[in-house]
């Protein structure tokens, strides 16, 4: 009897995951937050060091952080001290505070609030 072209035990093709790091990772130790922090300050990312430190802060998952908009976050010229977000895995609502780290970076990033001022 022959085998199916479908059976994956008889084909000799490499296994997608073979010689990757597949799973759970690591948390970030505080210095690698710092040694990425350094290098989007010196390399002036604005937004990416304010969505950077918003990751961290909030705990958020990556799906939930890039749905939040900058009109949730910062009101006028002042960034809020807490704001909140639906989960999408969830489905259930997750407030978070905005830590200093968070909002001094959103304020120094120019579209933040340029955005929110229309």
């Amino acid at each position: 009897m022959g085998h199916s072209c479908y059976d994956l035990t008889d084909s000799d093709r490499r296994a997608w995951n073979a010689g990757k790091k597949v799973g759970t990772k690591r948390p970030l130790k505080p210095r690698q937050i710092w040694a990425i922090r350094f290098f989007l300050d010196r390399e002036l990312r604005l937004r990416d060091r304010a969505l950077f430190d918003l990751a961290i802060d909030s705990k958020l998952r990556g799906c939930d952080l890039v749905k939040i908009k900058i009109g949730n976050l910062v009101v006028g010229p002042e960034v809020r001290t807490r704001a909140m977000v639906i989960q999408q895995k969830t489905g259930r609502p997750v407030q978070f505070e905005l830590m200093s780290d968070v909002r001094s970076s959103l304020l120094a990033w120019p579209g933040a609030t340029r955005r929110n001022s229309r």
